[in-house]
């Protein structure tokens, strides 16, 4: 995989265990999951509102595909992760203003028993690069 290039930005949260927050390989960017931490001070933003979450967690994505190279406008697929599938709407709601709704990647989103440092919501995304 001699193609294989590291992602990593200021603008999104460190890596808070032994992963980097993407990786590109072939013209496509493959992102970590990303939680609601402010890159900054590295503190959980939110309050445990989940919409507040999903603000955060989509600002941190979109600042590792442009790192990487690409937008929300070239993913190809999300991985959603829920503590509550009932903050399923909530969550949608601020998806939908990332994506859109006509050109929305491929999706699936789950409801996870345990998320990293009790967040809510946890968002992966698998992008081309532009």
């Amino acid at each position: 995989m001699s193609d294989r290039r590291i992602i990593s930005t200021d603008a999104a949260p460190a890596a808070i265990g032994p992963y980097n927050q993407a990786t590109v390989h072939g013209g496509v960017v493959y992102t970590a999951g990303q939680i609601p931490l402010d890159p900054a001070t590295m503190e959980i933003v939110g309050n445990g509102d989940a919409a507040a979450e999903a603000e955060q967690v989509l600002k941190n994505l979109g600042a590792v595909l442009e790192a990487a190279g690409s937008g929300f406008e070239h993913a190809l697929r999300c991985d959603v992760f829920l503590a509550d599938m009932a903050d399923y709407a909530a969550v949608n709601e601020v998806y939908a203003r990332a994506f859109g709704e006509e050109n929305a990647p491929a999706r699936f989103a789950i409801a996870a028993s345990g998320l990293p440092l009790g967040v809510k919501v946890e968002i992966a995304c698998i992008a081309a690069v532009a």
